[in-house]
This record gives structure tokens, sequence and C-alpha cells, in this order.
């Protein structure tokens, strides 16, 4: 064998071994991948094609205190079909009666579903969409149907759940009770009562198994879950839904008339605390109005003429006057320290005194009031303000309550123009919430409660958390001081800046407020007005406090609180003691009383008077009139509420019989 022979030779056998070497090598890979990494690249395999899915928990129910549903989960689903996993003769049997029952359920017709699913088995589409926001009765339905009640496997069904949060009564109370809402990093929030109690609510997620089948397409291994997913407690609110309606569309009215920038309103029980009716609606710029911010619990501004029942409770405590002072309100215009402090009233109102000066809300009597008797010891006031809890959050469970702001010696906020300015409500702050707590503790004869939002929580039937009445200030005042404080209340609304409100069947007390917002620095660069009004009713037993205010109402309709919000105050306040069932005890039944005795007597006049002519019913309350129109064989339209002021029918003019007859209300 030659040199050149023996190099080829060498050559092959290198080559040979090359390859012998690889094919160990290969072998010693296969070897360890099988018993040594097989385990590793099992599980890689699986986690690509088998994924653990969540499936997250129904939410809890919110309930309102009358037990009617202010929130669920609603569970949706969505049906997609794999085309591939039915055998062909029970593909080829069930596909007609299939398609039928499609087409009697979702409405398209038999001959769109039968080619539909035909084209998929060919196109091997193991991800056909049938159909989307199915309730759970369709769900059960469309599973019975020929097929799809084989199964995942052998029928080819894939359902896929997505819960669905609604609101049953709708937007009314919508900010409170909450909703969701996604950050900007991607993260669901919730706001309001949802928020809030999240941690009963939510529930725990359970888990289901699902394998890859397509890009982005996973198919659920079982019909049932690995884990099924525990629903949240339920949450029982504070709210009345009957009150929260009153509310929610006496503010909505005055917003509208009054082309208003936003409000709120607040009606809370007086012994609790609890939160009865909250309504905040804000304006969209095509003018119609939204729940979108909770003004009521974040907004802290300030509040004007309402605060100024702080200084007279300090200066009544302090006995540093009697409501009997008299001030001179100087032509409605005094200064301090370069800056005037001006009544609403020009020209002022003379000489009267504080409890007058109160009551027609006089900014100069009761600056002079405040400033004369705290100048020397600013901290004796404020001390006062720091006990009555208006210097601290309430500390309420919804989240984003606004922080108070009261100014003290020493801050660098304080300046010689903080006491005379916090006489008549400036220079501080609060939210409309913080200030009809205040008001409610007077209500609630000196006892100031946290406002509350919810009542308990249950599982079931199984109350497994109440929150009951907590009290902030045990006291307010002194009870001489409170029962001062509390006639002034209602004369302001018998003679003083309410008296538009006053009726002599109906007991109101509470104070009204007319603020300037942010002094020229306000929304679109213009000084702007918050109008308000906060107090009680029936002044003479409370049981329900309530706040009201509007702000940058139309100022060519009106801005005075008395004007703006007093009504909205108003409205609800006799809707609910007027509309609303009762289901007190009677008491002394027989008695009667020398007013009622009266109306009875003018009534019965009227009745023998009348004969078939139309009486006149003007001034007459509209119970009586239409009793005595029904006796004529008349029959009555009533339109409004309280006494007559229009009838459509002339005094002494004919009343035949079935004839209708309309009477306005007021």
């Amino acid at each position: 064998m030659g040199v050149e022979d023996k190099k080829i030779s060498y050559r092959i056998y290198f080559v040979a071994f090359i390859i012998f070497m690889m094919a160990v090598l290969v072998c010693v890979k296969l070897t360890n991948i099988q018993w040594v990494e097989g385990d590793y690249y099992r599980t890689l395999a699986r986690q690509r094609t088998v994924k653990d899915f969540t499936i997250p928990a129904n939410r809890g129910n919110v309930y309102s205190a009358d037990g009617s549903l202010l929130a669920t989960s609603i569970p949706h689903y969505t049906i997609r079909f794999d085309a591939l996993s039915p055998a062909s003769e029970d593909f080829d049997a069930y596909l007609s009666p299939l398609a039928d029952s499609l087409s009697v359920m979702l409405g398209k017709p038999s001959d769109y579903y039968y080619n539909a699913l035909r084209k998929a088995r060919v196109n091997k589409n193991r991800y056909l969409f049938i159909a989307r926001g199915l309730n759970y009765t369709d769900l059960l339905r469309i599973k019975s149907f020929p097929l799809f009640e084989l199964g995942a496997y052998k029928g080819g069904i894939i359902t896929e759940q997505k819960t669905v949060r609604e609101h049953p009564i709708g937007k009314i109370a919508e900010r409170t009770v909450g909703y969701e809402r996604i950050s900007h990093s991607g993260k669901t929030l919730y706001v309001g009562i949802e928020g809030a109690f999240a941690e009963y609510l939510n529930g725990k997620d359970g888990r289901r198994m699902m394998q890859k089948i397509a890009k982005n397409q996973w198919k659920p291994i079982n019909d049932v879950n690995e884990i099924d997913p525990v629903d949240g407690c339920d949450v029982i609110s504070t709210i009345d839904v009957y009150i929260q309606d009153i509310a929610h569309h006496a503010l909505l009215k005055q917003l509208e008339y009054y082309e208003a920038d936003h409000g709120c309103v607040v009606v809370m029980e007086t012994k609790t605390g609890y939160v009865k009716a909250i309504s905040n609606l804000g304006r969209a710029s095509d003018s119609t109005y939204y729940e979108t911010v909770n003004y009521a619990v974040g907004e802290s501004q300030e509040p004007g003429s309402t605060f100024k029942l702080a200084g007279l409770m300090a200066l009544l405590d302090d006995e540093k006057v009697d409501t009997s002072a008299v001030y001179d309100t100087q032509g409605g215009d005094i200064s301090y320290f370069g800056r005037h402090v001006r009544d609403s009233h020009r020209g002022g109102y003379g000489k009267i005194s504080l409890a007058r000066g109160f009551e027609v809300s006089s900014n100069t009597v009761l600056v002079q009031a405040v400033y004369e008797n705290y100048k020397d010891d600013p901290e004796a006031f404020l001390k006062h303000i720091d006990d009555f809890g208006l210097s601290k959050r309430l500390g309420v469970s919804i989240k984003g309550e606004g922080y108070p702001k009261m100014p003290h010696p020493g801050d660098k906020q304080w300046s010689k123009l903080s006491l005379p300015w916090m006489g008549f409500g400036y220079g501080v702050s609060l939210t409309p919430l913080q200030t009809l707590a205040f008001y409610n503790g007077v209500a609630n004869n000196g006892e100031v409660v946290k406002p509350l939002f919810v009542k308990e929580i249950k599982e079931w039937d199984k109350t497994i958390k109440k929150y009951d009445k907590e009290v902030l200030v045990p006291q307010l005042c002194s009870q001489k001081t409170l029962d001062k404080i509390k006639a002034i209340l209602e004369d302001v609304v018998k003679k003083g800046t309410g008296n538009k409100l006053y009726s002599p069947n109906f007991s109101m007390a509470g104070k009204t407020g007319t603020a300037q917002v942010n002094y020229g620095k306000g929304k679109d660069g213009e000084m702007y007005y918050s109008s308000s009004f906060v107090g009680y009713f029936p002044a003479d037993n409370p049981k329900y406090s309530c706040i009201v205010v509007i702000h940058k109402p139309s100022v060519r309709k009106g801005y005075y609180g008395a004007d703006v919000s007093g009504p909205v105050f108003r409205r609800i306040a006799q809707k609910i003691f007027t509309d609303a069932p009762s289901t007190n005890q009677v008491k002394k039944l027989d008695q009667t009383t020398q007013q009622q005795e009266k109306l009875y007597a003018s009534y019965y006049t009227s009745i023998q008077k009348a004969g078939s002519a139309m009486p006149n019913t003007i001034g007459m309350s509209g119970m009586d009139a239409v009793a005595l129109l029904g006796n004529m064989g008349a029959k009555v339209q009533v339109l409004g509420m309280g006494k007559v002021k229009k009838q459509s029918l002339a005094p002494g003019q004919k009343v035949t019989k079935n004839q209708t007859i309309t009477l306005e209300l007021l």
C-alpha cells in the first residue's frame, strides 16, 4: 500500500472516529435527558402547553339598609367550539340538530351555524366563536344542546367565564357604593364602599388547568375546576334607597335650574350616624350631571357662614357674652387691619343682639363677638375648635377624606387676620361631611358620632361583623349652651335667613351659608359662590340631619344658601315625613287640640256652604280640598303638595258630577 493510500485510510478512520464519538455523545445526551433532566423538560413542556389559570372569586353583594341590591357580581359566559374534539360519527350525527338549536337561541339561520361548524371542522379550527355575554341560565341551556351535552372533550364545547359588576339601581349613589377603576399602572382599584371593604367583598380565587390549543388560545382540561372560587361576603350599607332617591333628584333638580358646577347632599340618622343618603353630582361638558367625585367626603373648602355656629358655641359656653348682647353692625361694613368685613344686607342691620345677628347671618356681628372676646387669648378659642372635633378628620371608612384646615398661633398660616376671619367662616377649611357631623352633634344633644356607611358584614345569613355607633365627642358643650343654640337654629328657619323654608306644620332647624370661593382665584379664573344649608329635622325631636352644598350656581339666578341649597333640604325633609309610611304607635288618639278643632270647624262650614257651586279652596290644605270636592261628586287632579294655590274652576261656578277639577298645591 502506497503512502497516498495510507493517508486516505487514516482520514477515513479519523472521520469514522469523529462520527462514532458524536453518536456516543448523542446517546449520552439522550440518556441524560431521559433519566437525569427528563423531569425538567417534561415540566417545561407542560408549562408551555398546560397552564394554571386563576378563576377570580365573585365579589360579595352590597345591599342597602332596606335590603335593596346596590352592587352585585354577574357572571357572563363566552362559548367557543373545538371542532377537532368530537369523533366523526358524533359530529356528523349531531351537526344538524346543534345548528337548529343554536339558531333558535341566538337568532341567526340554522344554515349559518351548520356551515360555520362544518367549515371549522375542515379547517381544523379549535377555537370557533359561538356566543358571548350569556348568563348562567343561557349557559345551562346551551350546554344541553346536541353534541355540546357530551362535554368539553367529546362535545368540543369551550366555556369562558368573566364576572361583571353591576348596579341594579343605576347611577344613584354610584360614587359612594363604588366601582372598579384601572390605575395608570394597570392595577385594578376600587373606590367607595367597594374599596373600603374589599377585604370582605373579594373572596378567595379558584384555579383551573387549561391546555394551549393555538396561539394565545387555551382550552380547559376538565369540566370542573381544580379549586373552586369562594365568593366574598356581603356588605349591608346604611343607605336607604327611598331617602337616597329623594335626595338625588332634589339635588339634581336644583343643580339643573341654577346651572351649577357641582354639588352634594348627605342625609344622616341623628342617633347612630348612619348615612341614609349621599349624592355627589358634577356637571359634564354636555351639561348633564354624573357622580364622578365624592365631594361630600373629599372636598375640603371654606364653609362660610355655617362655621359661625362654632364661634357662637364657644362664646356661650365660656360665658363671654349672652345671646342678648347687642352689637352695632356699623352700616354693614367694618375693617380689621385694612381688610373689610361686610354684611350681605347693604347698610347693615343697625344695632342687634348676638342671637339676631346669627339668625340673619350678620358677618359684622359674629366677627366682632369672636374677635373682641378672644383677641388676647386666641388659643382659648382654638381649644374649643379642637374640642369640637373640627381640627381633625372624622376617620370615615371611605377612602379620600379631605383634611380640615384650622390655623393655630405659631403656624405659618396664622396671621393677625386669622381670628376675625374665622369668626365668619374664612381662613378655615372643612368637608361637607365634617360640617354635618358637627351640626348633627347639636341635634344629638351634644354627642358627636362618626358617620357610618356600613351596618354589618354577612356571610350568607351569618353576621360576621357589625358596625355600631362610634362616639367622637361625648359632649360638645354644656346643656345650657345647647338649649340656647337649638332655639337660635330653629329661629333661623322661622324668622332668619332660612325663613323661606319655614312651614308651620313641620319644624326644621339649621343654618344657611354663602361663601366666596378662593377670593377670585376660582375655577375658570373668576370668583364664584358656594351655597349651603345644614341642619336637622324635626327640630323638636331630631331624627335626621342633612347638609346641602352647591358650587358655582348661576349668579343671575341666585347664589344665597337659603335660595339655592335650602329648598333641597326642605324637599328632602318634607318628602321623608309626608310620603314615608309611619310605623309609630299613635298615642293619645282621643286627645283633641284647639288648632285641630278650629280647622275642622272651618272645613265643616265649607262643606255646608258648598252646595253645587265651586267653593274657594285657595289656602286650604290639599287633603281637605280633595275631600270637599269629592263629596260634591267631582273628580280631583292634584299637582304638587301642601296647600292649594290655584284651582282650575273659579269659585261660584257650577260643579257637575264627575267633572275633573285640577288643584295646584304649594
